[in-house]
């Protein structure tokens, strides 16, 4: 039965991290899974605000023998993550990434995400050493702590090597900062025996040959597997070599607050291309040749590979035409800073291809579109395999590396272990040059005769890898799965000085204990994870957690990847007939799970396995409406047009009156009926829009489907005066840095107004920022009116169908489950629209993109084309429109619709016709705004947008645009800048100016 923690242990850690310790049974249950097959449920989740708490914990446990394991993003594959003593998230409040020296060097907190400090660096064109392909998902914290490198890194820019330095905070609650002039004397001061031990232990292997023998060797290649013990050999000083043990300590010896790296340049132009092989032998013979070539990834794929790669439905025609039986292929990319440099290189890699015995001419392409395709095929392996899993299995991806010489006996012989123990459809497959290979096999732990087949592979694996000369551990860490065989790899004596290094640093063994070093011989068979069956989005899940970064309610409640495992914590707890445990799951599931989900579907989009958990989200949903909620929306879906008006009424009388009305008449609802039946108004939302009417059209060019949001919610207005401070909790005034508010900018060359260029109503760090008084504000067009004046300046005519006010792309009855709203939607649409686009000869136009979305679904058989409002000006208004006379810069934040549906090109284009300089924030991400969850949660919409606004912030940009109203609110809401949808922008910026006759076209 599952078990509550005591409360003398809570106490403990609340009094060193207050208001930051959870022990419900969903936080311990969701926290206890990451990316690996094991299984380890903590006492506690503490989630620290900074390294002072974070001393403080580490502090209790010396105090208290409280076991730490720090988390941060989950993706380890080995049980790095997961412990059953105090999971310490270092992920939340530890994502500051700062750049240094023009980005030739970059400062950075344990939590950020590999692809988030990248993104900082882009405009300095340089990036981070360590390429790991989780880049997405995986943060700073497991890159320092796994030693990761990558396809194109090597062992040359990988973290060992690209880390100058790092604030650490020992186990003994001492903080050292590695990087600092007196950092060895201060660690001498604060840790005297350490200091001391570490000289004593660097002396020790540099005075025995065999053990500098075996450093060499197995440092010569990528090598995860124990403690770093190069860092004796390479460095001098005790604090150097303290900073670099760290790395590829999995945690067990200090937490990593702070780390400084080097970066390397990120070169623009690639060329890539898929070699073809008649088998193993012929591809690994060519190595030598290609790495000698200058190629920068040489990724080897084996015959299963490619027999999986064929069932893609993106594999080139000829890769699905082969017969493939031995054939081996490799995929390799040139990286070159210039487009002269990438073109010497494809007339080289040409020149040198012709010479090898290749299947097929070897082709090296440019194009992105053609590359995409080319390691869609190599990312692709991994969520193929794991995908078509049998229910009830666990996907291992594993990887070990041999000198290269050693790679084709290596392959030939894992592929005769796979035979030999019945793992049938495993793929080989890895980064040929350094001699790295993935393996991906699936197994099931629940039966004891498939654990006992597991144990006598990894037993045959072994003796293969340390026959050749390698390591049991590449790139992903010894963790718990290879603990075990760490005495066999390095022999006794450089085991016993692993040994010493962790008594050394962490005496009472109280950091992420049982992993790295593990005297028990079965460590690797222990804590299996089952995978119990469930439903079809939870039984794909690998537990990767790639989707946790793009979820609006990660630092909320939840993430996809916690929402699926508590769906299968449940499934177990009903298994086992605990029902308080299952009571309390469902209970708790209700709001964090259900309730609080924005189903953007942004999670598939970065899933490898292709999982939406908006829609079982939706399907909870479904299960839990009443009969009177789904009549009730059934019959708003038949009389939509007197509903759409009757909101916007509504919204209008609510700014008509005293806010305090409203508020009130709307928080008492909330109590009475529930947060998910009634909204909750705020002085934030505007007034209600007006009503949606048909319009004819001679000879139209397209149909325009005016969103009914547009009826719901008036335009954004347009600052016409010195904004007003607003005043935050704490009664202080606001705004830039420095200011107390900030004046709008007229713009003087087209004669319009643009927004302020300040902050107006930003608030004090962590309280909602609000709009600039109303009586401050102009009227400003909105996007049904802006995009129709867009077509008569181009001469471009569009039709609105008749009975429009009636209509809608079904997005609200989708998102909450209710199928007979959306039916009943559908069969209105769908005939209208048929008629009004001429039986689909012309395409429907929608001024939303999340609507664009929504009926693009709903339309998906009918034989109609929905496009976005953003790509129709785009492809057709822009070539007609006058040349604009754009506005100085401009945040635009994407919105997760027109990231699926492929918008965002198009919308950066446009961007660039209204403005000089176009400004993605770095920290983008769905505002959460989700159609309805902003106004019935949101405390949703203010957690998915805190990191954007503090980013948005960092630029005094002359206008905010996005492309969805809902989505406009939320981020007005969150930075306190009035966010308009970009096509009112750009009707603003193309319009005459005053006294000026017509605009000369483009």
């Amino acid at each position: 039965m599952f078990r509550s923690p005591s409360a003398a242990l809570l106490a403990r850690l609340e009094e060193a991290a207050p208001g930051a310790v959870a022990a419900r049974a969903s936080d311990r249950l969701a926290f206890a899974h990451d990316a690996s097959h094991y299984l380890l449920v903590p006492q506690a989740v503490v989630t620290p605000r900074d390294r002072e708490q974070v001393a403080a914990l580490l502090r209790a446990a010396a105090a208290h023998d409280l076991a730490l394991t720090f988390r941060s993003g989950g993706t380890s594959l080995s049980g790095q993550a997961t412990n059953d003593g105090v999971l310490v998230d270092t992920r939340r409040h530890f994502r500051a990434v700062e750049v240094l020296d023009e980005g030739a060097r970059v400062r950075v907190q344990p939590g950020a995400t590999v692809r988030a400090v990248n993104a900082r660096l882009a405009r300095y064109g340089r990036k981070l050493g360590p390429d790991p392909a989780s880049e997405s998902a995986c943060t700073i914290g497991g890159v320092v702590a796994n030693n990761s490198s990558g396809m194109a890194c090597g062992t040359e820019f990988n973290t060992y090597r690209t880390l100058e330095s790092a604030v650490l905070v020992l186990p003994s609650g001492h903080v050292v900062d590695t990087g600092a002039p007196d950092a060895d004397e201060r660690l001498r001061a604060v840790a005297p025996a350490l200091h001391a031990g570490l000289a004593r232990l660097r002396d020790r292997v540099r005075a025995n040959p065999a053990s500098l023998a075996t450093i060499r060797r197995l440092y010569a290649i990528k090598n995860t597997m124990g403690y770093g013990l190069n860092s004796l050999v390479d460095h001098t000083r005790p604090v150097d070599i303290l900073g670099h043990l760290v790395v590829g300590s999995e945690g067990t010896l200090a937490f990593v607050a702070e780390a400084t790296f080097r970066t390397v340049p990120a070169h623009p132009h690639t060329a890539t291309g898929l070699l073809l092989f008649p088998d193993l032998t012929a591809a690994t013979g060519v190595l030598p040749e290609l790495v000698a070539a200058g190629l920068a990834t040489v990724e080897l794929l084996d015959a299963t590979s490619l027999r999986v790669a064929q069932r893609d439905a993106r594999a080139a025609e000829p890769l699905r035409r082969l017969a493939v039986e031995r054939q081996a292929a490799l995929l390799v990319e040139y990286q070159e800073p210039t487009a002269e440099a990438l073109a010497d290189r494809v007339r080289a890699g040409t020149g040198l291809f012709a010479t090898l015995p290749l299947e097929v001419p070897g082709v090296l392409s440019d194009e992105p579109a053609a590359r995409a395709a080319l390691w869609h095929i190599r990312k692709g392996l991994y969520a193929a395999v794991a995908g078509a899993r049998p229910s009830g299995t666990t996907a291992l991806l594993e990887d070990i590396a041999v000198p290269v010489d050693g790679l084709l006996p290596t392959c030939v012989a894992l592929t005769e272990l796979f035979r030999a123990h019945d793992y049938t459809d495993s793929v080989i497959f890895g980064h040929a040059k350094d001699g790295n290979l993935h393996f991906l096999l699936n197994e099931s732990f629940d039966r004891p005769e498939l654990r006992d087949r597991y144990l006598a592979f990894t037993e045959d694996l072994v003796d293969l890898v340390l026959g050749q000369g390698g390591t049991l551990k590449a790139e992903h860490g010894t963790g718990r799965m290879m603990a075990p065989y760490l005495r066999r790899q390095y022999g006794d004596e450089l085991y016993d000085v692993m040994r010493e290094i962790k008594r050394l640093v962490d005496p009472r063994g109280l950091l992420n204990p049982g992993v790295l070093l593990n005297d028990d011989e079965a460590a690797h068979v222990s804590h299996l994870k089952s995978s119990p069956t469930v439903e079809e989005e939870v039984d794909r899940c690998v537990e990767c957690g790639y989707c946790e970064p793009v979820c609006p309610s990660q630092d909320l409640t939840t993430s996809p990847r916690r929402r699926i495992v508590l769906r299968r914590e449940a499934a177990r707890a009903r298994a086992a007939g605990d029902t308080e445990l299952l009571a309390q799951l469902e209970r708790e599931y209700r709001y964090d799970a259900v309730e609080t989900c924005a189903v953007d579907g942004m999670c598939r989009t970065a899933c490898p396995v292709l999982i939406d958990t908006g829609d079982l989200t939706r399907r909870l949903r479904a299960e839990g409406r009443g009969r009177a909620e789904r009549a009730l929306w059934a019959t708003a879906a038949r009389h939509w047009d007197a509903t759409t008006v009757a909101g916007a009424a509504a919204l209008t009388v609510g700014r008509a009156l005293p806010n305090a009305l409203p508020r009130a008449a709307t928080a008492a609802g909330r109590a009475l009926l529930g947060h998910e039946t009634v909204p909750a108004w705020s002085p934030d939302l505007p007034a209600g829009g007006s009503r949606r009417r048909p319009r004819p059209a001679a000879a139209p060019r397209a149909v325009f489907f005016p969103s009914c949001v547009t009826t719901l919610f008036g335009p954004a207005t347009t600052e016409t005066g010195p904004a007003t401070p607003a005043t935050g909790a704490a009664g202080s005034a606001t705004g830039p840095a420095g200011s107390a508010g900030s004046a709008t900018a007229k713009d003087t060359t087209t004669g319009g107004v643009i927004p302020a260029t300040g902050p107006a109503g930003a608030t004090a760090e962590g309280d909602p920022p609000r709009p600039a008084p109303a009586e401050s504000a102009a009227p400003a067009p909105g996007v049904r009116d802006a995009f129709l004046a867009l077509c008569a300046r181009a001469g471009v005519e569009v039709r609105v169908p008749e009975r429009i006010g009636s209509l809608c792309c079904g997005t609200p009855w989708k998102s909450k489950g209710l199928t007979a709203g959306h039916q009943a939607m559908r069969a209105r649409v769908v005939p209208l629209l048929l008629r009004a686009s001429d039986q689909g000869a012309l395409p429907v136009v929608v001024d939303a993109a999340s609507c664009t979305e929504g009926l693009a679904g709903l339309l998906a058989d009918a034989g109609v084309r929905v496009i976005d409002a953003v790509e129709f000006v785009d492809t057709t208004l822009l070539p007609l429109l006058p040349a604009a006379r754009r506005i100085p810069s401009l945040v635009v934040h994407p919105t997760c619709s027109s990231t699926q549906l492929g918008l965002n090109p198009a919308l950066f284009r446009v961007a660039a016709a209204v403005a000089d300089e176009v400004i993605e924030p770095e920290e983008w991400r769905c505002c959460a705004f989700a159609g309805d969850r902003g106004l019935l949660h949101p405390e949703l919409t203010a957690s998915a947008t805190a990191a954007e606004a503090r980013a948005v912030r960092r630029h005094a940009a002359a206008a905010h645009a996005s492309v969805n109203r809902t989505c406009e609110l939320g981020m007005t809401r969150a930075t306190g800048h009035p966010y308009r949808h970009l096509l009112e922008l750009l009707d603003q910026v193309t319009r005459p100016a005053p006294g000026e006759g017509a605009p000369r076209r483009r």
